[in-house]
């Protein structure tokens, strides 16, 4: 199976022991939008991703401090960069070696910046949602400027590693940029609900962490097949056959 998630708001650059590190495979894509993005001010980003004077300036610094090749010293693992609700779910700090290998072959990120992230890729400090409309030479937005690019990668991933199926465990903004229809294995949705006055709806917050749960289960348990996912039961979440279908599963508490 092939994991698909969502980054994080949340960065973490402190310094850390793992040497393991890959390099991001779009590194020169990267780089076009950075080119972009240095010539915008902090109010033209202000206005362009709705944030604060704080986070607008954070991230004009951000862009002008960008620079290649990256290394240990300038660059982090993005498993490890990434924190927030997904990412707490899915506590790679507490991974070991066979882990984070399989973590390598079997989780993507899916990136604004830096299109498709594998976990060992080393990625510097960044702010660029998906949903940003951000003019480029492809269109007005990062859908048009990944346009089928992210897809393809995901289908070479998916030969690589044999897998089967593609899980879907990314927000609907972050996955709006697959092309689903030239994807080339099964594709599963998994959706986290509560249960509230007799009623299952979706709460962000616990959905986000949950996914990154639901990630954690896999990579520990070193599963492959996708009818293992339904013995997912983390946090009181159980499988709820009533609710779910062939491609998508939910589960609920």
């Amino acid at each position: 199976m092939l994991l698909l998630i969502s980054p994080a708001k949340t960065l973490d650059f402190d310094q850390t022991d793992l040497k393991k590190k890959t390099n991001p495979r779009f590194l020169p894509e990267s780089q076009v939008l950075i080119d972009i993005l240095k010539k915008k001010s902090a109010t033209d980003l202000k206005q362009l991703m709705k944030v604060s004077d704080k986070i607008a300036n954070l991230n004009e610094e951000r862009y002008h401090n960008f620079e290649t090749p990256f290394s240990l010293k300038n660059a982090k693992q993005a498993i490890l960069a990434f924190r927030g609700d997904v990412y707490t779910g899915l506590d790679a700090d507490s991974f070991d070696d066979a882990d984070l290998a399989f973590a390598q072959d079997h989780l993507r990120i899916l990136s604004g910046l830096y299109g498709l992230i594998r976990p060992l890729d080393l990625m510097q400090a960044y702010r660029l949602e998906m949903g940003t409309k951000l003019e480029n030479d492809a269109g007005k937005n990062l859908y048009q400027f990944w346009d089928n690019k992210i897809t393809k990668t995901i289908n070479k991933d998916v030969k690589k590693s044999k897998a089967k199926a593609i899980i879907n465990l990314a927000s609907k903004e972050y996955f709006s940029v697959v092309q689903p229809k030239l994807l080339e294995a099964d594709l599963y949705n998994i959706h986290f609900k509560e249960e509230k006055n007799g009623q299952f709806k979706i709460v962000a917050f616990f959905a986000k962490k949950a996914r990154g749960m639901m990630c954690n289960y896999i990579i520990k348990n070193k599963l492959t097949e996708p009818e293992h996912l339904i013995g997912f039961d983390m946090d009181r979440y159980v499988y709820n056959e009533e609710l779910s279908s062939e491609r998508d599963l939910v589960f609920t508490r």
